[in-house]
């Protein structure tokens, strides 16, 4: 798979390209691997950046420097953090150094630091970024750490490009660069009213990324003309809840769990053992539903969901795999677009390279996993495709947009 390049570039593939007069960066993808095809990486398999790791971290790894360009950048990640987290992080330095390689000579070099998983070691990673100057900061992974950038960070003026995806920690110099579940339900509740869906249910866990859910599913439905005839959220045990949802989906045309892929099945389980026929109504889903256990559960075949199109990290994995031996995990391509895009914008945009007008340009940016852009208050919107579950996996129903609206 290639995409346009602008003329005068040289860049090799998966190198973005950066037009001054619009930041539009196209970051051109290498050809789909078949050998890659059976890589199956859930949205939500590691770790979930809105919540710290609580088992002790490892032995610290030493700072690390990739890269010999004269535009400092800072990385910080949890690299000696325990479980998923420190695997996570491990597999996202690939991919950022992975960015550098596939980059025609960048003019950046990363300054990598390793917060452990915890703020205090992002705040210490951060003041040593700065300290060696790094002109913006990339990272970290966890939402509880990226205030702790921050600190540093604005007392030096510079930008910070974070992976959380809570986006109470975006804004002020903060940008995520993160799969937001609010851009997921926005774009599945959009695609399900372009197609005449007037009436939604809704069943959601109790907890940060149900409540963030919640508010874009409402704005959503609202803002379409339709109207919500069930709503429950669940905490533990969800038999009240199915059992309420299930009683009013007659009025409904389309039903919403959002949830990761061995929730969700049992979400789904629950609704079917309080006698609702899932076959009966459209089921709608977030990128978590990116999961092997979404594809074999009976009761979601034929649900809808809103996701990256997958073509994009199956040639991203194709090209890891190759260099490292090992499958990258999902979020590896946000450490690989965030180095691309400074690259790209370091090689362009001369001295106001990282500035908050360059950064949240409203044209955007094209990376592994299609279109983004930040908003001025440092969250982003992503052009997202639906796919539809299938016994083989998510088939695309919609494609994701090829260029953003000007507003």
């Amino acid at each position: 798979m290639t995409g346009p390049r602008h003329p005068n570039s040289h860049a090799k593939p998966g190198a973005p390209v950066v037009a001054r007069r619009t930041a539009l960066g196209l970051i051109v993808g290498a050809p789909l691997l078949s050998a890659c095809s059976n890589v199956q990486q859930s949205m939500g398999q590691f770790p979930n950046p809105f919540e710290q790791p609580t088992a002790p971290a490892g032995p610290p790894q030493q700072p690390a420097v990739a890269g010999n360009g004269q535009v400092r950048v800072g990385l910080i990640l949890p690299l000696s953090a325990s479980g998923n987290a420190g695997i996570a992080a491990q597999s996202m330095k690939n991919a950022a150094e992975m960015a550098l390689a596939e980059f025609q000579n960048p003019n950046i070099q990363l300054l990598i630091k390793d917060d452990a998983g915890s703020p205090q070691g992002a705040q210490q990673g951060a003041q040593q970024a700065s300290d060696e100057g790094a002109e913006i900061i990339l990272g970290p992974l966890f939402a509880g750490s990226v205030p702790a950038v921050a600190q540093v960070a604005r007392t030096r003026n510079i930008s910070v490009i974070a992976f959380s995806t809570d986006s109470s920690v975006a804004g002020r110099g903060v940008y995520l660069l993160s799969f937001l579940p609010e851009s997921d339900a926005t774009r599945i509740v959009d695609y399900s009213a372009s197609v005449g869906k007037r009436s939604f249910a809704a069943l959601l866990p109790d907890n940060a990324y149900g409540t963030v859910v919640e508010g874009a599913f409402k704005t959503a439905v609202s803002r379409r003309g339709g109207r919500i005839v069930a709503f429950e959220k669940y905490s533990g045990d969800r038999t009240m809840q199915a059992r309420a949802v299930a009683q009013a989906l007659g009025g409904a045309d389309a039903l919403l769990l959002a949830d990761d892929g061995e929730s969700v099945v049992a979400t789904a389980d629950a609704l079917t053992t309080a006698g609702a026929n899932l076959r009966n109504i459209q089921m709608l889903g977030t990128g978590l539903w990116d999961n092997p256990r979404v594809y074999g559960s009976a009761s979601l075949q034929g649900g809808l969901y809103a996701a990256p199109d997958p073509a994009g990290f199956r040639a991203f994995a194709g090209r890891y795999r190759t260099r490292f031996g090992g499958d990258p995990v999902r979020t590896a391509t946000l450490a690989y677009d965030a180095v691309a895009l400074v690259a790209a914008l370091a090689r362009t945009q001369g001295t106001q390279r990282f500035a908050p007008d360059v950064l949240t340009n409203a044209s955007g940016f094209a990376g592994i996993d299609g279109l983004f852009r930040f908003r001025s208050d440092g969250t982003n919107e992503r052009g997202l495709a639906v796919m539809r579950v299938g016994s083989g996996g998510g088939q695309a129903v919609a494609g994701a947009p090829k260029s953003f609206s000007a507003t």
